[in-house]
C-alpha cells in the first residue's frame, strides 16, 4: 500500500544560516533606534552586535556582567550556557554610552537583569521576545524580516571582523567556538577561501 505524501516540515521555510547585517544596515536601525528615543532597544543592539552572543546568553545578561556601578566596562566576560566555556567581549564607546543612558533610565541595580522581561511570567527577556524585536529591526533597515534572526545579530561584527582581517583564530576565540572549524561553517566560508587562508600561514 502506497504511502501518502507527506509535506516536508521545512517546506516554504528558508533553510540555512542567518545573513549578517552589513553595514548600512546597522546604522538604518540604529539612527532609527535613536530617533524613535527606544532606549532600552538601542542598548540591546548596541550590545548584540558587540558581544557576538548567543542569545540565550545575551538575554541573561545582569548588570554586574557589563558594569561596575554607573561605570560601563570596555570589556566583559561571560560564561557561555551552550557551551560553559568563557567567552570575552569588548563594549566599544557607542554600545557604552546606549548601555549607560539604560541603566540611568531604569534604575536597575548590580544584579538585576539588564533586559527585564515585560511578560510577568519571565524575568528576564525571552529568546522568543528577543528574536521579535530582531524581525522589527530587519524590517525597519526595509529587509526581509523572516530571512533574519538572533544570529543575525552574532555573526554580524565577526563576520566584518574576518572580511577585514581574515583572521579565522581570532573570530574563533571572539564567538568562543572549540574548534575552529566550527567557526568557519559559521562565517560560511567558501572553501577556496579557507584553502587561501591555509596557503598563507606558513608552519
Amino acid at each position: 500500500m502506497e504511502q501518502a505524501h507527506q509535506q516536508p516540515w521545512n517546506k516554504g521555510q528558508l533553510i540555512g544560516q542567518k545573513p549578517p547585517l552589513k553595514l548600512k544596515d546597522i546604522w538604518t536601525i540604529r539612527i532609527h533606534l535613536q530617533n524613535a528615543d527606544a532606549v532600552r532597544d538601542l542598548a540591546l543592539f548596541n550590545l548584540a552586535i558587540d558581544s557576538k552572543l548567543r542569545g540565550c546568553d545575551l538575554v541573561s545578561l545582569r548588570v554586574r556582567d557589563i558594569a561596575h556601578g554607573h561605570q560601563v566596562l570596555t570589556r566583559a566576560m561571560v560564561i557561555q550556557r551552550k557551551t560553559q566555556r568563557p567567552v570575552q567581549f569588548e563594549l566599544t564607546e557607542t554600545t557604552r554610552t546606549a548601555v549607560a543612558k539604560w541603566l540611568e533610565l531604569s534604575h536597575l541595580k548590580g544584579e538585576d537583569f539588564l533586559f527585564a522581561s515585560r511578560v510577568s511570567t519571565s524575568e528576564h527577556l525571552s529568546t522568543r521576545q528577543y528574536a521579535r524585536i530582531v524581525h522589527g529591526w530587519a524590517e525597519k533597515a526595509g529587509l526581509d524580516p523572516s530571512v533574519y534572526g538572533t544570529h543575525s545579530m552574532r555573526r554580524t561584527k565577526a563576520t566584518l571582523i574576518y572580511k577585514r582581517t581574515k583572521n579565522l583564530r581570532a573570530v574563533q576565540l571572539l564567538l568562543g567556538h572549540s574548534k575552529l572549524e566550527s567557526t568557519v561553517r559559521y562565517l560560511g566560508i567558501e572553501v577556496d577561501d579557507a584553502l587561501e587562508i591555509s596557503e598563507q600561514t606558513e608552519i
